[in-house]
């Protein structure tokens, strides 16, 4: 559960129960919406706020003692407030801080009521713009605690916090050789590097040796878990075996790397040395909350990353693949079969890579889960290294109820975009030099991303 740190800003001549209202309110509203509040002692200060720079640096020894147990700082202005102990409170904090301010209300305007917040949040901002401090604004300047759009604020807020403390360090495995013929997917170690985002590379000779190795009991606990998860038909029980042999490979070297996320290798050494395609694994690492990538897409395993943080919720991997007749706002999204059960309607079931069968013979290929995938909003995205830089770009839509027709090989889905043309994607995708593959899971979270990857993390990134 996120938690957050509550910062009350006051001014002495601005009267007191106004602070006490906010802290109670503030309070109120957060622990309804279902997270944590860190506050300050109510008595260690006048009505617990921060107005002299003593109590901001009393502010700052609090959240230095608490350090690691909050996900954000929210700096709650319900009067002007005061910009030097709001300096010496924040100037420390590496997390993201939400500036909200409380507005003023018609027939209480007079001196003994006016707050003057919105005033005092454009100073505010000034001094932590002067001193490098990154903060993000509610979308409304002023709002009222119980108002529902601040409700709103918050989820994009929660979301922010989670990609920013999910992505300040984090390893990404790259497990196996980039495929030759897919030169899309090279990246720049070291750009990521810079953002600390860690890419350790292991071999699929690692793989294999660990799958020849596997523990019994794991292996056949590995078999029990994927049979709940889709329906393998009469493939011969060889197909089984060696996909929960990999599955248990892959979770050993993800503890063994300690890694949040996986680009994987998946053809054609699994297809011609064991007969299998690891899709269903990869829906199942993406439903354990473990981004998984396939065809060593690291760059997209951190997109992956940041939506599934974002959203607390699966991601998948897909290809931008078909159009939909000339219809200008729909594309198809098709990859062979690595979604997470959460973002399908009901049980899969296990199929034949055509691809691999027609290349190397029938059976080669088992293991696609296939299955429909379940309409609603969802936000897309796709990263990319370049210049030395991070890029990324995300926008919204929501996957339809249109049908595809029937023999269409895999796991396919019509994506239809909320705002501009689907043409104007793949005109920024094609000029920009973005690959095939978006990132994609449940909710609308661009805000989110955008505002993670463009304020806290210097990542540049479109919203389209």
């Amino acid at each position: 559960m996120i938690t957050f740190a509550l910062f009350l800003g006051n001014r002495g001549f601005f009267p007191g129960e106004l602070l006490m209202a906010a802290r109670e309110e503030m309070t109120r509203t957060l622990e309804k919406n279902g997270f944590n509040v860190l506050a300050m002692d109510a008595a260690s200060t006048r009505y617990g706020g921060v107005e002299t720079i003593e109590e901001g640096k009393l502010y700052a020894k609090f959240l230095k003692e608490h350090e690691g147990e909050y996900d954000g700082v929210i700096v709650c202005l319900p009067n002007f407030g005061d910009e030097n102990g709001a300096y010496h409170a924040l100037k420390d904090v590496s997390v993201p801080i939400l500036v909200q301010a409380y507005p003023d209300e018609e027939g209480k305007m007079d001196f003994a009521h006016r707050r003057d917040a919105l005033c005092g949040k454009l100073a505010l901002c000034n001094v932590l713009r002067q001193a490098g401090i990154r903060y993000t604004l509610t979308r409304d300047f002023t709002i009222h605690p119980y108002d529902e759009e601040f409700a709103e604020d918050l989820r994009i807020f929660a979301g922010i916090c989670r990609i920013v403390r999910g992505l300040a360090s984090c390893n990404i495995g790259a497990i196996g050789a980039r495929t030759t013929a897919f030169k899309t997917v090279r990246i720049d170690e070291i750009a990521m590097q810079r953002r600390r985002i860690n890419v350790e590379t292991i071999d699929l000779s690692q793989v294999f040796m660990r799958m020849e190795k596997a523990d019994a009991t794991a292996v056949e606990e590995k078999k029990k878990h994927y049979k709940e998860i889709s329906d393998f038909g009469n493939y011969p029980p060889e197909k089984l075996e060696n996909i929960a042999r990999l599955g248990v490979a892959l979770d050993e070297i993800i503890e063994a790397y300690d890694l949040s996320g996986i680009a994987l290798r998946c053809w054609d050494e699994l297809e011609k040395r064991y007969g299998i395609a690891p899709c269903l694994i990869l829906g199942d690492l993406n439903e354990r909350g473990i981004s998984a990538a396939c065809e060593l897409d690291v760059n997209n395993a951190v997109m992956m990353r940041a939506l599934t943080l974002a959203a607390d919720f699966p991601v998948m991997l897909f290809d931008v693949n078909n159009n939909y007749g000339k219809d200008e706002q729909r594309v198809i999204l098709f990859h062979c079969g690595p979604a997470p059960k959460s973002l399908m309607e009901g049980r899969g079931h296990i199929g034949e890579h055509l691809m691999f069968r027609k290349s190397y013979g029938a059976g080669s290929g088992v293991g696609i889960n296939v299955g429909k995938m379940a309409s609603g909003e969802v936000t897309i995205g796709s990263f990319k290294t370049e210049t030395g830089e991070l890029w990324a770009f995300v926008t919204e839509g929501e996957i339809t109820e249109d049908a595809i027709e029937k023999d269409f090989f895999g796991c396919g889905m019509v994506f239809r975009k909320k705002e501009g043309t689907i043409g104007e994607m793949l005109h920024y995708m094609a000029i920009q030099g973005y690959r095939h593959h978006v990132a994609i899971t449940r909710g609308n979270w661009s805000e989110s991303i955008r505002e993670a990857f463009d304020n806290y993390l210097s990542i540049h990134i479109d919203h389209i």
